[in-house]
């Protein structure tokens, strides 16, 4: 039987709220373990688009929201963080653009112009033209308007990569999780066998939650699902955009961003309102003539002749919302040592952190002094989902 260990902090679930907030704290001179049962990242944040959302997307309506400024901040502290002089050092990841860009077609123009006018997004967005266009709108046949956010784009695996690097001795590939107890007190966790005590546990682990907190006897907080049909298109014809395209509603008609392949091609990756409701009802291949068609209609000078198409399905887990709406913040409920909680949004990972750390000093918990960590069994990197479906 594996030796016992104890920790200050005990987190399962190794996504990017998982390992941000392990960074945060082994920062602050914590000490850590991160239980992870299948790939670093695998579960949500490796099928995420990377775009560190501002908020402008969800005032598309003309009005802020509490959604909006919830985020508003998210991605000055990423920056910060990607510079090497944020909260953690992430210098070394990936940027895959500077800014991410909401363009109309010709024939919303005038609402697109309307809406960025407004005293909502004054200050966010900045129109752009020429040879500032994304390299897949420079065409002159492109009649619409192009508008810069104040947003940007990561490579995910690049993060994930960079965050399991500051995670030093403390991942731990665990698939079998029961509760530790002490009188009928949940103090640490069993991982494969191995008891783990800790003064705190976090579970982060995305749609793997519900189950987590099954095996420990609590039914509360309650978890939702909202599944997306994504759609991935990777050829020579490809050039990089990271954009949202302005539909008639208050979602983006598509949101595609675009990522490097092993063999050197840019993949497609796109979601926004046509991997939502209706994208999720579709079977694949009507879903990739839906987005074929799309392109077509929007970018018909881009080639597609060479290009080889797939879909994910992808569960977003968060809290139980009424009406299966998207939660504004991160969110993080407490029991006892339990803490339980969903970022939410690959943006609002530093928000996940801020809220578990503000936990942490509320009760008084500080840095112990556990022996050190045996080696112990580390989960591997999560693989994008373009590498294993697409040749």
């Amino acid at each position: 039987m594996p030796s016992p260990i104890s920790t200050d902090v005990l987190i399962v679930g190794a996504g990017i709220a998982g390992l941000w907030l392990n960074a945060r704290l082994r920062r602050q001179g914590f000490s850590t373990v991160l239980v992870e049962s299948a790939s670093l990242g695998g579960g949500q944040s490796v099928k995420s688009q990377g775009i560190i959302h501002g908020g402008a997307k969800y005032a598309l309506h003309g009005a802020l929201t509490g959604a909006s400024e919830a985020i508003a901040d998210m991605p000055r502290r990423w920056r910060e963080a990607l510079a090497g002089d944020g909260e953690l050092d992430l210098s070394g990841v990936r940027l895959l653009s500077e800014a991410h860009y909401l363009w109309s077609p010709g024939t919303l123009a005038g609402n697109l112009t309307s809406f960025f006018a407004s005293k909502a997004v004054r200050g966010r967005v900045d129109q752009v033209k020429g040879d500032q266009l994304p390299p897949a709108l420079q065409d002159k046949r492109f009649k619409g308007k192009v508008y810069r956010l104040a947003e940007l784009v990561v490579d995910v695996p690049s993060v994930i990569q960079r965050l399991a690097d500051l995670a030093g001795d403390g991942l731990l590939a665990g698939q079998n999780i029961e509760p530790l107890l002490d009188s009928g007190v949940l103090v640490g966790l069993k991982v494969d066998g191995r008891e783990i005590h800790a003064q705190r546990i976090v579970l982060s682990a995305g749609a793997g939650t519900a189950a987590l907190l099954e095996t420990l006897g609590l039914t509360q907080p309650a978890m939702q699902r909202r599944p997306l049909h994504m759609i991935i298109a990777k050829g020579p014809g490809l050039k990089p955009l990271y954009a949202h395209c302005l539909g008639g509603g208050t979602k983006p008609r598509i949101t595609v961003t675009t990522h490097p392949a092993a063999d050197g091609q840019w993949v497609w990756y796109m979601g926004g309102d046509i991997a939502e409701s209706e994208g999720v009802a579709r079977e694949p291949a009507e879903q990739i003539a839906t987005a074929q068609k799309e392109i077509a209609q929007l970018l018909p000078w881009i080639d597609l002749s060479n290009v080889q198409w797939a879909t994910l399905r992808v569960d977003r887990a968060e809290p139980l919302q009424t009406g299966l709406t998207r939660p504004d913040n991160a969110f993080l409920a407490e029991e006892g040592r339990l803490l339980v909680g969903w970022p939410t949004k690959l943006a609002l990972a530093p928000d996940f952190a801020d809220r578990v750390i503000a936990s942490l000093e509320r009760d008084g918990i500080q840095p112990g002094h556990p022996a050190p960590l045996p080696e112990l069994p580390k989960p591997p990197m999560g693989v994008p989902a373009w590498e294993q479906l697409l040749p």
